[in-house]
């Protein structure tokens, strides 16, 4: 948070013109940057509006926390009070929501959305906001998960009327999501003195700050429901084992107050996510407190989505690698850490503030996080400078603090129609082992074919699609990418190769002219017609997968050469050295070459790689497909 004192210490700071500047520099001290204008505004214009209100209320000794961050997650709520109940002299807490709004109208399409003038898009109804704030607290906070009762939630739209506001109540008001406005002021005073007495409430206050950070009971019950039940995973061979492994560490964890380490490692489609979900069903199960984290935006999206459909509280059980830098120790039974190649040297980056960034290792974090730290993990898919999650780091890092490593390799797959020859042709080609490049022998499991044009490419990938199968295009980051589309235009056709010319997916968290946004590229309908990059297909399959080799990796003679001038990602600085740019240019095209489940269609941009992959793939040529 903020800033924490009671209402009259807080109404003091306002009259002296001091809190504004220490809210302002505890911002810039914990994120690395000022705040925005409207933010500040929005500190000047509505704290003194509810601290008046306490004050008015009697309320001067209820404690008041400004901009309280969520436990492991980047939200903040404006105010949370804390005090005593006036009946039943318990602790008593109120989260506040504060909005300047003078109005506000209901989405047409959504009543949980709202459309303010001063927004270009909807926003979220400022009562599902505050219940959604409530939900999280009574999810993660121990001092609040056995005593629900203790804690309400309330959105004051001090600048509004009943009238200008007066659809946002399409949305169902309870305990934890009221609205008042300016107009009824004196109701909202009334409710505070409701829930709070004129006492202190500086103990009350200690002890919400001190509550154990975990998923409440009441959260993995729903969560076992939801991901255990909800899909129903069938593991095999070394699948099978791994998930044994770590369930045995947890019983051994829980017998004898004991922690050690288990590594899963496999290539893509071993089914290293689908022992994930399947350890998180079980282990809610047993009320094991357990959370997943990865360190892909578009995985974690993604597996919300999943786990998460019907019941929305689920999708907080999947965090960020970067969520646990100031975690208590061991607060967590088991954490599992998917696609742990993803795992960066540290949490901190530039709006990490400067009591954070300590130099840990994000390893060392993730292995103190819980008793039983589980890594999964591809090594051939780390593909940005920065990123170290290989089996001999980790075990590294758990030899450090005297833990042992439990190391289980998955070699089954089922990606790439289960062709353990296509996976083996696509390393050898690749040059990530020795041996060098071999001529592809066709089976019965996984189509391979090299096409001649982009236009070839699209096109057997459209027939694929008429057929009832998924399938996508992505490629190298070999083209300048529009990060920025101005509301109402198309996404820019920035991929462009002689007269064929494609937009790259789309970069952020919003669709565009009917693109999904970049996390969800991989799995809706709509995500085809863009081009996927590494960053988006990464984690993810499909039926039929159309890869393009840019011109950072082309053939010459007898060898790969890697061009990182053809490279337009920005991960690569002039102080990567080439030789890490060429191992992970290599590996990104192995992720992209190993998103397919059925086939892949290969297109590279340079004649003389064409002619070597058509040497090496002598059934190349897309043949009409039969209807």
């Amino acid at each position: 948070m903020l800033f924490r004192d009671s209402a009259s210490a807080v109404a003091a700071e306002i009259h002296a013109g001091s809190l504004f500047l220490r809210l302002t520099e505890q911002f810039v001290h914990m994120h690395g940057y000022r705040p925005g204008t409207s933010e500040a505004r929005s500190w000047e214009r509505s704290i003194p509006v509810l601290v008046n209100a306490l004050l008015e209320a009697g309320l001067e000794q209820v404690e008041i926390m400004l901009e309280y961050a969520l436990p492991l997650n980047s939200k903040r709520a404006d105010a949370v009070l804390a005090g005593v109940h006036p009946v039943t002299g318990d602790p008593s807490y109120v989260v506040v929501e504060l909005k300047q709004w003078s109005g506000a109208l209901p989405d047409e399409d959504d009543p949980q959305l709202c459309r303010v003038d001063s927004y270009t898009q909807p926003v979220l109804n400022p009562i599902q906001q505050v219940r959604d704030y409530c939900t999280y607290l009574l999810s993660f906070n121990g001092a609040l998960a056995e005593h629900p009762e203790r804690l309400r939630g309330v959105a004051f739209l001090h600048n509004a009327t009943d009238l200008s506001v007066g659809g946002l109540d399409a949305v169902e008001q309870d305990a934890h999501g009221q609205l008042y406005t300016g107009q009824r002021r004196g109701e909202f005073i009334d409710f505070l003195r409701s829930r709070l007495a004129p006492g202190s409430g500086a103990a009350a206050a200690d002890a919400l700050l001190a509550g154990k950070i975990a998923p409440s009971k009441q959260l993995m019950a729903v969560a076992a429901a939801e991901v255990r039940e909800r899909e129903q995973f069938v593991l095999l061979g070394e699948q099978r084992v791994a998930y044994r492994m770590v369930l045995n560490a947890v019983r051994r964890a829980k017998q004898s107050d004991h922690k050690e380490v288990v590594v899963v490692t496999g290539g893509p489609g071993t089914g290293k996510s689908v022992i994930a979900l399947s350890l998180l069903g079980e282990l809610y199960r047993q009320g094991i407190t357990a959370l997943h984290a990865t360190g892909s935006n578009s995985f974690t999206t993604t597996m919300r989505k999943v786990a998460g459909a019907r019941k929305r509280e689920v999708q907080d059980l999947f965090k960020y690698f970067n969520s646990f830098m100031t975690a208590e120790r061991n607060a967590l039974d088991v954490l599992i850490c998917d696609e742990a190649h993803r795992i960066r040297e540290t949490s901190a980056n530039r709006y990490t503030k400067a009591e954070h960034r300590t130099g840990r290792p994000q390893i060392e974090e993730l292995i103190d996080a819980a008793r039983v730290p589980v890594f999964l993990l591809d090594e051939h898919q780390v593909v940005r400078p920065g990123e170290m999650g290989t089996v001999a780091q980790i075990k590294a890092a758990a030899a450090a603090k005297n833990l042992s490593c439990r190391v289980v390799s998955l070699d089954s797959q089922f990606r790439c129609g289960g062709s353990d020859a296509y996976l083996r042709w696509v390393v050898r080609l690749l040059g990530l082992e020795a041996g060098g490049p071999v001529i592809w022998e066709p089976d019965d499991r996984m189509r391979l074919d090299v096409v001649e044009s982009p236009w070839e490419l699209e096109a057997f990938l459209e027939q694929r699609r008429a057929q009832g199968y998924g399938a996508r295009m992505s490629a190298g980051y070999c083209w300048p990418w529009t990060k920025k589309t101005p509301p109402g235009q198309a996404l820019p056709a920035d991929v462009v190769i002689g007269d064929w010319a494609r937009p790259w997916n789309v970069h952020g968290e919003r669709a565009v002219a009917g693109a999904p946004p970049a996390a969800l590229w991989a799995t809706d309908p709509a995500g085809f017609g863009q081009v996927g990059c590494v960053y988006t297909a990464q984690g993810f399959e499909y039926d039929w997968s159309g890869v393009i080799i840019g011109p950072d990796l082309v053939w010459r003679t007898d060898r790969w050469v890697t061009d990182r001038t053809a490279s337009k990602d920005p991960v690569f600085k002039k102080s990567t050295p080439d030789a890490d740019v060429d191992r992970l240019i290599r590996n990104t095209y192995k992720v992209l070459l190993t998103r397919g489940m059925m086939g892949t269609v290969i297109y590279s941009v340079d004649p003389e790689t064409r002619a070597k992959l058509r040497e090496l793939v002598p059934s190349s040529g897309v043949p009409v497909l039969a209807g």
